[in-house]
């Protein structure tokens, strides 16, 4: 078993559930875990597919073959172009149009539970792959949802109960893109000019095996691997020619924080966020990408010469968690390379000269700006509160129980809220008085507090409104350039000492849809915690 920590804990929940439900807190619903297994009759799919989370024998390394999850799939009806199968180990890019109803048959064939998560597609509670509805080995779960957001880079993964982290590590992760008529107009870079690049970081035993972190404290910390992949590839090269380029980028790893840039210097176009593209095109120095952000970057490669290259890489950066990484082989703590340090990603290198080239668009696509005006109760901000206590992560003073939420978390359905998340202590910001909380303790508690968390709420997009950056600091000056806060959004990285505004829809579904902290190890910690939309 690679993770026998974990293994063993799932092993006494899901072997033993008779005994241990009635005598252990916390397990009943297993015991009574619902199920979609049959598809629904009145749903007519215009794409059907099975997919399948299967354990695989992969090439990442020279030498031995990895040992890896890896989902699978199958088209059954719909366009040709549906899914598209990646060399390495991620699953297939599933490709959508806006307005497709899909219909996926996915069954587990590991031995693990598993449920999956449409990341930022906006869906009914039974179909976002909730942890309530994982699924054991050997079961499936069809997934029935009409694709209603606009065109942009989303993606699916692992959302299994205290195991996303792990599952995720060992290659349940695939990109989707969703196309609309709004972008088809805009003729961007398609085709071999439209390159993926999901970016994860790993760490390898001498046998080529995955090797992932041991004990709580560790974990804590979040995983930092010595190794960087890139579409499941290792020291990964791509051949371009003089012209212009899409790149669609995911950061899959599970808690490292990369800062984008070119080893030239050239600044980064944005032209797309997580929810889709922009109404113009921005440029950056640099881009800062937390787990589970996504960003479409145009890239032209015209003017340079055949035979020379050009590196994306990480650039140094502070503020990422001062005592991450940095000892011994495996990098300390918490992984290899410590979270800040400058390395290389992805080389492009420039093979072939061409005269022709599409010119970027001034103008993208029109967007919903959402304003304080259009708050359903404007008088009233719904709070995300990140705070420590107990060695515990918490959300609102809470950590994550399966079917929980409170009163601040019950949103009512077709409403626009504006939603606050902060530091515990900061502004005033701790509900309870508490002044600085657990921000006086050093060592361990001092660490723990002073690591940024990147935050997804399940659901609907959200727009950002305003963010404060509450401490005078040096190394928030190494990252406050690469921000991105137009545009719609699922993740939004927030620092030490900020304080982030934001509008979200909670539109047409009502149930429990989650928000937590997407380092993974966070939230498998319990950094997690429900809305109740009612």
């Amino acid at each position: 078993m690679p993770y026998p920590e974990i293994s063993r804990r799932k092993f006494l929940q899901y072997t033993a559930l008779g005994t241990l439900a009635s005598t252990m807190p916390g397990l009943s619903w297993a015991e009574n875990r619902i199920m979609n297994q049959d598809p629904d009759k009145n749903f007519k799919p215009d794409v059907e597919l099975e997919l399948y989370a299967q354990n695989a024998e992969v090439p990442i390394l020279p030498g031995a073959h990895t040992h890896v999850f890896q989902y699978t799939g199958k088209l059954l009806k719909g366009p040709a172009g549906t899914l598209k199968t990646l060399p390495g180990y991620l699953g297939p890019i599933l490709n959508f149009e806006r307005g497709q109803k899909i219909r996926i048959f996915f069954y587990n064939q590991i031995s693990e539970p598993v449920i999956t998560h449409w990341h930022g597609l906006h869906v009914p509670q039974k179909m976002d792959g909730h942890p309530m509805y994982e699924i054991l080995n050997g079961e499936r779960y069809v997934y029935e949802f009409e694709v209603d957001n606009p065109a942009a880079t989303y993606w699916y993964h692992s959302h299994t109960h205290e195991m996303t982290a792990t599952q995720v590590y060992q290659g349940l992760a695939g990109l989707i893109t969703v196309r609309d008529a709004a972008e088809q107009k805009l003729e961007l870079p398609a085709d071999e000019y439209e390159i993926p690049l999901v970016i994860q970081d790993r760490t390898f035993t001498n046998g080529n095996q995955l090797h992932y972190l041991h004990g709580r404290h560790r974990r804590m910390m979040g995983f930092l691997g010595d190794t960087i992949l890139v579409n499941g590839q290792v020291n990964h090269s791509i051949p371009v020619k003089t012209r212009a380029y899409r790149l669609r980028l995911l950061n899959g790893s599970n808690s490292r924080i990369y800062k984008l840039g070119w080893d030239d210097g050239t600044p980064l176009t944005v032209i797309g966020t997580d929810g889709g593209l922009l109404e113009k095109p921005e440029t950056f120095p640099y881009v800062m990408l937390a787990p589970a952000e996504r960003v479409e970057l145009w890239m032209d490669f015209s003017g340079r010469k055949p035979g020379s290259e050009l590196t994306m890489q990480s650039l140094t950066y502070k503020g990422g968690g001062a005592h991450m990484g940095g000892m011994g082989r495996m990098g300390g703590m918490s992984g290899g390379i410590p979270q800040g340090k400058s390395f290389s990603i992805v080389k492009f290198n420039i093979t072939e000269q061409v005269g022709d080239s599409p010119s970027l668009p001034e103008k993208l696509v029109s967007i919903r700006r959402l304003s304080t005006q259009d708050l359903t109760s404007p008088a009233k901000t719904v709070p995300i509160e990140i705070g420590m206590r107990h060695m515990l992560f918490q959300l609102n003073d809470q950590t994550f129980r399966m079917y929980d939420h409170q009163e601040i978390e019950r949103i009512p359905v077709n409403s626009i809220q504006k939603i606050r998340i902060f530091h515990e202590g900061r502004m005033g910001g701790d509900r309870h008085g508490g002044g600085m909380g657990g921000r006086r303790g050093m060592g361990m508690m001092g660490m723990m507090l002073s690591l940024p968390h990147p935050i997804h709420l399940h659901g609907q997009q959200f727009q950002i409104v305003s963010r404060k950056q509450n401490e005078s600091n040096s190394a928030y000056d190494t990252i406050k350039q690469g921000f991105i806060d137009k545009g719609w959004k699922d993740t939004i990285l927030v620092m030490p000492g900020e304080d982030i505004e934001i509008i979200k829809p909670f539109e047409d579904y009502t149930g429990l849809f989650l928000y937590h902290c997407h380092n993974l190890e966070h939230e498998d910690l319990g950094m997690m915690r429900n809305f109740e939309v009612y």
